[in-house]
């Protein structure tokens, strides 16, 4: 069993849901990021999402966008994410990291070579934005066999086929992207939300976890309430790029800490 689907299975038997915050690598400077993933699980993080910097990030939007290009102006892209992840890994044993990022990097540096890398640095899970499941069979099966989960999205406007043929691909669980757009949009229909992931669970045991568009304590209790995690990226990389180097962990630690205790 992965650290991914021990955490899910842990929560469940005491009725919580997960809350998954996003970060970028290196953003604002790579010498805060471990700090930064350390704040997040002190202020209630079930587990992390590091995004791999990229210069053409397509689902993203503007905020994590611009991120990404802080980030590779500080020289991070995939390589020295890794390393994060594992200086991280090396004082924290038990929070799982999620890579989450595009195939260009990851087939720049050789699949079998990323796979090592990110075994090394103990990584928990990989979101691989571009690769569809027609593409995956052969990275998936390889991620397995070091224990690592293949997690995949879903779409509002994917049909029940398609749903079916990602989810024989995927472990660790689902990430149900909750709107038509990119990262960072706003006005969820937390009814239509309910209705998807209602028909996903039909055809999966996996957890569940909605994202793109949450923004804040109110929407995260209304997403907990119809599925098992909570995903936060946008708003938490706003704080990060709006906060002064003196304030951004406090600001993080207070926007996290409001939105776990909403969805507890």
């Amino acid at each position: 069993m992965s650290k991914i689907q021990d955490v899910f299975n842990n929560l469940a038997h005491h009725k919580k849901k997960a809350l998954i915050p996003f970060v970028t690598a290196g953003d604002p400077h790579p010498d805060m990021t471990v700090d930064i993933l350390h704040t997040l699980v002190e202020s209630g993080a079930d587990m992390i999402e590091l995004g791999i910097p990229f210069s053409d990030p397509m689902a993203d939007g503007p905020v994590i966008q611009r991120a990404s290009e802080r980030a590779l102006a500080n020289s991070v892209g995939i390589k020295k994410t890794i390393e994060i992840a594992k200086n991280f890994r090396s004082s924290n044993k038990h929070t799982p990291i999620i890579l989450m990022g595009y195939a260009n990097p990851m087939e720049a540096i050789g699949i079998d070579n990323f796979i090592e890398l990110i075994d090394d640095a103990e990584v928990d899970g990989v979101i691989t934005v571009d690769y569809p499941p027609e593409e995956s069979s052969e990275f998936v099966k390889k991620l397995k066999n070091k224990n690592i989960d293949s997690i995949f999205l879903l779409s509002p406007t994917t049909e029940d086929d398609r749903i079916k043929l990602i989810i024989d691909q995927a472990s660790g669980f689902i990430y149900y992207v909750s709107l038509k757009g990119v990262t960072g949009s706003s006005n969820i229909d937390i009814n239509q939300v309910s209705e998807r992931v209602k028909n996903i669970k039909q055809f999966t045991s996996l957890p569940v976890g909605v994202g793109f568009g949450v923004r804040d304590a109110k929407t995260a209790k209304d997403v907990a309430m119809v599925a098992d995690a909570v995903v936060v990226g946008s708003r938490i990389v706003q704080e990060v790029e709006t906060s002064s180097k003196e304030d951004l962990l406090q600001n993080i630690n207070k926007l996290m800490t409001e939105i776990k205790e909403a969805i507890s």
